[in-house]
């Protein structure tokens, strides 16, 4: 008998980074001994990676637990086709985002992705928007988003060329935990030390590195992008951070073109309709504990804690619900819900 599409848990796949940390262990993933671990991809289809990012092969996360255990994104999207996506297209027959955790023990470099015109000119560069939703925060921690005022792309460019100080011509907000910051292509940013982030992206491994903190943390070896990275730019100030005000119970952060996201916060003992527009959604359990239930089917009851991250097919989202664990303080739970594809 075939398998129908139910909720399923994905298995994060972690990688070392030089400016990684020990933080992702707080969201329960099982972190090697010694080891700086930057990055957990939650979710992931791509045929290629670059070599500074996964090592320059392909990846596909698991199903770690649901229908298909064992099987990859890849092959479950094959299965159920659009029961999975709904109407949201598959480029080249893969998921169309990348979402991943971020533990930014030191700086991040400062880096911008092709600006749309710039992927209009140049085949080879991809564009990507991304999103950080703040999970944690250290006191004085910070975000870098966009050109300050009165700087250009091309200033950015000599002072980087010269050694000079480009984290100082960049706009600079404090992190703060619950603010979503939107990262149009072609923003220059940089991730700040003591900061853990939830990712959502559009998939590309087109990254142009303005400034890598090589005299802050004595890194040498990795390329910098100067040229292309001055095309790239844009300028202008970087859209406004967003966040569900006190006493909104849930609310959406963001509507792009590849994805909305929504944040919620139930209460111990909520029930919360997944029920959407038609279209899949990813979940993101930043904090609390709880389960994805689907109506009249207990077999489809998949317990979760923070740091889980599900997959819910579009074709069983009427039916399927997050219900908070009673146990949970008030407050303790913060559920991210990323639907695939433009709002409908």
């Amino acid at each position: 008998m075939a398998q129908q599409p139910k909720p399923f848990v994905l298995e994060p796949r972690l990688f070392e980074k030089v400016w990684g940390g020990r933080s992702l262990a707080t969201l329960g993933k099982d972190l090697p001994p010694m080891a700086n671990i930057g990055e957990s991809w939650e979710l992931a289809d791509l045929d290629a990676t670059s070599a500074s990012g996964a090592g320059g092969g392909g990846v596909s996360s698991v199903i770690a637990r649901g229908p298909l255990a064992g099987q990859t994104i890849r092959e479950a999207l094959s299965f159920w086709s659009a029961d999975l996506l709904g109407s949201t297209p598959a480029p080249e027959g893969r998921f169309p985002l990348l979402v991943k955790y971020l533990d930014a023990r030191e700086d991040l470099s400062v880096q911008v992705h092709p600006s749309p015109a710039y992927a209009v000119r140049h085949a080879h560069a991809h564009a990507k928007t991304e999103c950080w939703y703040v999970v944690q925060a250290e006191p004085g921690s910070r975000i870098l988003k966009g050109l300050a005022p009165g700087v250009t792309p091309g200033e950015v460019g000599q002072a980087a060329r010269a050694g000079g100080d480009v984290p100082s011509m960049l706009h600079s907000a404090a992190a703060q935990v619950g603010d979503l910051h939107v990262l149009p292509t072609g923003t220059i940013h940089a991730l700040g030390a003591g900061v853990l982030v939830a990712e959502v992206q559009t998939p590309s491994d087109t990254t142009y590195r303005v400034y890598d903190w090589a005299r802050e943390y004595g890194r040498s070896g990795r390329e910098l992008h100067l040229d292309q990275a001055v095309e790239c730019i844009l300028q202008g100030p970087p859209p406004a951070t967003r966040r569900l005000e006190p006493g909104m119970e849930a609310g959406r952060l963001c509507a792009l073109d590849a994805f909305t996201i929504d944040a919620s916060r139930p209460q111990g003992g909520d029930v919360l309709p997944l029920a959407f527009d038609g279209r899949c959604q990813v979940l993101m359990l930043v904090s609390g504990v709880g389960e994805v239930v689907l109506e009249g089917d207990e077999d489809a009851t998949l317990p979760i804690h923070a740091g889980h991250t599900v997959v819910v097919p579009a074709a069983c989202a009427d039916d399927a619900a997050f219900v908070c664990d009673p146990g949970v303080p008030m407050g303790g739970t913060v559920l991210l819900r990323i639907g695939v594809g433009p709002a409908r």
